[in-house]
């Protein structure tokens, strides 16, 4: 494999180039008219403009990204996440064209793609699976009466779904009727498919996943866990390696079930099983991701391992290059997504011009991502600015030097979720580890975000009544101030 390209944009396609780099391998990038001076399209050999902003009319045109292959002599494409990295009939697409995919076959990401094909999977491997229904229900009546069996609460779930999307807790028989509805009309609004299933509501679960690697040799590893319980809207914001709850045995056990878990689709490349740990003990297969996960670096930082590297050469048609044994933790690694969302204002995206963009730095401190002071946010895709990661000896050295990589971080132009990235680090739920999925909804207000920095408030104040006194103290000037000091705050600058 001598060329490849990335079929994706921002960070996920720079860190991919930077590998490949290291490998000796030629990069071609695409980009909308959107990314047109975006870094990754700098750092690239080649780039090619593939359309306009929408992601359906760039990203997603798998024809013509096929054919940019041809025209300049491409080996192989790496997806990243999102876009098509999940897409199974733009992947035969591409493997009939002769073009190799770095990622899973189509049939395995058909098979675990679906919860419901996933379920039905894994069966024969002993998975143990949340007590639900094992196909998709179409009966209201029916399904009313399996879900007072399993014993309200009980979820209702898409099964093509993702990112929280057709998914309804039902906390009596009374609301069943409407909150199936609701899921349904959400499952096709979003996926295209009304399939929905019932499972037991799990209350208070944390969510852990496994990093898995194979190769086409029939070689399976995982790469221990990752802790993912910090979310909003169902979608991480904050992840860690190794979880701070899980016991050798339990990590153990958790590891050969997601290494049968892609063993039962004939997986290669990387991949993760994910997880509800109930009671930190009790765990429940939920699905895999037949792609790289955007918390990816936390494995990387802990066990060493390039995973982009592995997926390169397991493409290529090589073997693992390291064992199970040979796999060892080391220290502690924390990743905090940089969103330009507002927490002050229920997480809604702040779109707007990075005015301020200053990278931390620094031992054991990694950034990756696209941007470049000067920028535009575009409107058009995820909101995601980066992902800051760290690494220390220990959770609380990792802890620690989060904190301070957050505090250094300089950004203004469009709120960010640092601050709530800081306030969740810095909480006593966290650092002792007795924290789940709803740590939002248990710890978290705005007004606690607001009143969570007094001395800079205090600071802030001070600088306002310094430019008044010197003579820019007019109405206008004051307003301006007063709007900027929320970001002045935020990054402690």
């Amino acid at each position: 494999m001598n060329k490849i390209l990335i079929a994706n944009r921002g960070e996920i396609a720079l860190r991919v180039m930077r590998t490949a780099r290291e490998m000796g391998i030629k990069t071609v990038a695409i980009f909308s008219e959107a990314d047109r001076n975006a870094p990754f399209v700098k750092y690239a050999d080649e780039a090619v403009y593939v359309g306009p902003p929408p992601s359906s009319e760039s990203y997603l045109q798998v024809d013509k990204i096929i054919q940019i292959c041809k025209d300049l002599g491409v080996d192989g494409i790496h997806p990243g996440y999102g876009f098509l990295s999940e897409n199974a009939n733009a992947t035969r697409k591409i493997t009939n064209a002769g073009i190799t995919f770095i990622g899973p076959s189509p049939e395995a990401m058909e098979l675990m793609g679906d919860k419901l094909k996933a379920k039905d999977t894994v069966k024969s491997y002993d998975i143990p699976m949340v007590p639900g229904t094992d196909e998709a229900i179409d009966n209201i009546a029916a399904a009313k009466k399996i879900a007072e069996g399993i014993g309200f609460p009980i979820l209702i779930k898409a099964a093509a779904g993702g990112g929280g999307k057709g998914m309804r807790v039902v906390e009596s028989a009374e609301d069943f009727e409407s909150q199936m509805d609701r899921a349904v009309s959400e499952a096709v609004s979003s996926f295209g498919n009304g399939a929905v299933f019932i499972e037991k509501y799990v209350g208070s679960p944390r969510h852990i996943e496994i990093q898995v690697v194979a190769d086409t040799h029939g070689n399976i590893v995982y790469l221990f866990e990752r802790e993912c319980s910090v979310q909003r809207r169902h979608q991480k914001v904050i992840e860690e390696a190794p979880s701070s709850v899980l016991t050798p045995e339990i990590r153990e056990a958790m590891g050969k079930c997601a290494v049968d878990v892609a063993r039962s689709c004939n997986y290669a490349g990387a991949g993760t099983v994910e997880f509800l740990l109930e009671n930190n003990k009790d765990f429940y297969f939920l699905e895999m991701n037949t792609r790289l996960q955007v918390e990816h670096p936390v494995t990387e930082m802990i066990t060493g391992i390039d995973l982009v590297k592995e997926q390169i050469n397991i493409a290529r048609g090589e073997k693992l290059s390291f064992t199970q044994e040979d796999l060892k933790i080391n220290g502690h690694s924390f990743e905090v997504r940089v969103y330009a969302e507002d927490p002050m204002n229920n997480f809604l995206p702040d779109i707007g011009r990075l005015n301020t963009y200053v990278r931390p730095e620094g031992m054991g401190i990694r950034v990756d991502d696209g941007f470049e002071e000067g920028m535009d946010i575009p409107i058009y895709y995820d909101p995601m600015i980066s992902k800051l990661i760290t690494h220390g000896k220990d959770r609380e050295e990792a802890r620690q030097r989060m904190i301070r990589a957050i505090d250094d971080y300089q950004i203004s132009g469009v709120e960010t979720t640092l601050p709530f990235c800081k306030f969740t680090l810095e909480h006593e739920a966290f650092i002792s580890g007795d924290f789940d999925t709803h740590f939002v909804d248990k710890h978290f207000t705005p007004e606690k975000l607001q009143n969570s920095n007094p001395e800079a408030e205090e600071m802030a104040a001070l600088f306002a009544a310094r430019l008044y006194e010197e003579g820019v103290g007019n109405k206008k000037a004051v307003e301006m101030v007063d709007g900027g000091i929320s970001k002045w705050k935020i990054n402690r600058r």
